[in-house]
């Protein structure tokens, strides 16, 4: 691996290229980790700089996208022109149980298809008839939230005055979003906006309900946060919760409902998987109901025993022997898993790339396969996110913010990586350059990469990506 000195001249040389002004700018985002620093010491949620291409997205990605769309059992309206609603269509693979068009709408694609009349006379209208017909094609839908996109945000639709009117008529949640694609500086506004609407339209509405209620608690009631069920990812997670001896009361949005959503403020623990999309309704459930929440981290076996103990601190010496009879059921399964991997992946360098939690939670997965992490970052990252990463990653790791392609592909050529694990516009530009590479949004088609069953497909798929022979045939620039 190369030292920090050169790793720091190889953000300089990348740098060159920036007119004056754009490498001052550029220059705050980049840096490489150093050993007892607890913070990688970048910049973050700024905007990108005008004229490069990153690999971000907008507000109403992150609430559509990530936190409202895969609530199974609601309609969620993309409100607008009908390019939004079709490019975030079924994109990311939220596994879910339920039939689809009749109690499940997950991979349906409804939008209000905004017109020049409506950019003209406002929409107002046309959302409210598309809420009724709704309620009449589909009258077992659990709720409605609707997804503004960026002219209704620029017309100034009242679609919060629709919004309760459609709620007393049809007595239902209906949850207006003002996710407008413009909002922030990327997808990460989006996530706080979605949790403010939770926290506003759906939880008072829960707490009025909950008063009837004849929930029963028990001491072991947790809910599972931000985790979106990406091949099965909160199924393969849960398990193991449950294995344990907790009882899931509720998990969201992955395979999700809202009536799970309402039942949420009753349980004991919060358990968070994707810190940066959930962490604001966490931090209110806190305040508000005094519930605690724990970050945990299902990626690799050495992380997921770290996590089930310290979630087995927060409960008496019966969940804590449930954690350690968890743990030891399933040792021989990822001892074989190693045994069989590690020494085919032994020493191989990887460069990541992703959105939220995954540049900082698949680094021990990884690592536990014998494989080092040269260089990784987020798209939409915070301080509280790299801060997090300083504890992942190892001295003279390049760590880079909202990276530019240009930065990217420069960083490949000095780092060297032998696979590269970013998004799907990532993809095919590092795959021309002779490179594997695997999607780490929605695990390229694969998954679940979670818990003890997640680890042995993450390990195969990774030796499938690296030990392809299609690479033999045409490979990276600096191996030939």
């Amino acid at each position: 691996m190369s030292t920090v000195d050169e790793n720091k001249q190889l953000i300089q040389d990348v740098l060159e290229a920036y007119p004056e002004k754009a490498k001052k700018k550029r220059e705050k985002h980049l840096n490489v980790q150093e050993e007892g620093k607890t913070d990688c010491g970048v910049k973050s949620n700024v905007k990108s700089l005008p004229g490069v291409m990153t690999a971000r997205g907008c507000a109403y990605a992150g609430s559509k996208g990530v936190v409202w769309g895969p609530i199974k059992d609601m309609v969620h309206i993309s409100h607008g022109p009908v390019g939004c609603g079709y490019y975030s269509w079924s994109g990311r693979r939220n596994y879910y149980i339920g039939t689809t068009g009749v109690d499940t709408f997950g991979t349906m694609n409804f939008t209000s298809d905004f017109q020049e009349r409506d950019i003209v006379f406002g929409g107002d209208k046309k959302l409210a008839k598309i809420i009724d017909e709704i309620e009449e094609l589909f009258p077992l839908n659990g709720g409605v939230s609707i997804q503004s996109e960026c002219p209704v945000g620029l017309i100034g639709d009242d679609i919060e005055s629709v919004a309760r009117e459609a709620t007393k008529k049809t007595g239902k949640t209906v949850a207006p979003v003002r996710c407008e694609g413009f909002r922030g500086v990327s997808q990460s506004l989006g996530h706080h906006i979605a949790n403010d609407i939770i926290r506003d339209w759906v939880f008072p509405q829960g707490d009025e309900e909950n008063k009837d209620s004849d929930f029963e608690s028990t001491d072991y009631d947790v809910a599972i946060i931000g985790d979106y069920n990406i091949g099965g990812d909160a199924w393969a997670s849960r398990i193991l919760l449950e294995e344990m001896g907790l009882r899931i009361v509720a998990q969201w949005s992955g395979d999700g409902t809202l009536h799970e959503m309402k039942m949420t403020p009753k349980v004991k623990l919060n358990l968070i998987h994707c810190y940066r999309s959930m962490n604001y309704i966490s931090r209110h459930m806190e305040e508000k109901y005094g519930i605690p929440w724990f970050e945990y981290n299902f990626f690799g076996p050495t992380k997921i025993a770290e996590s089930l103990r310290a979630i087995a601190a927060l409960f008496d010496d019966k969940i804590k022997e449930g954690a350690e009879r968890v743990i030891a059921k399933y040792q021989k399964q990822a001892d074989d898993v190693i045994a069989k991997y590690r020494p085919k992946l032994e020493g191989e360098k990887v460069m990541l790339m992703v959105g939220g939690l995954r540049p900082r939670h698949v680094v021990p997965a990884f690592v536990d396969l014998g494989m080092e992490i040269v260089g990784t970052g987020y798209e939409f990252g915070h301080n509280d996110d790299y801060k997090r990463t300083a504890e992942y990653v190892k001295d003279s790791t390049v760590i880079y913010d909202d990276v530019t392609g240009y930065e990217f592909e420069k960083f490949a050529e000095g780092l060297k990586p032998d696979l590269v694990a970013a998004g799907v516009k990532e993809k095919y530009v590092f795959q021309k350059m002779g490179l594997p590479f695997r999607q780490m949004h929605s695990w390229d088609y694969s998954g679940p990469y979670h818990g003890y069953d997640g680890f042995a497909i993450f390990a195969r798929d990774m030796d499938l990506a690296l030990k392809s022979p299609t690479w033999g045939l045409i490979g990276a620039p600096w191996k030939k």
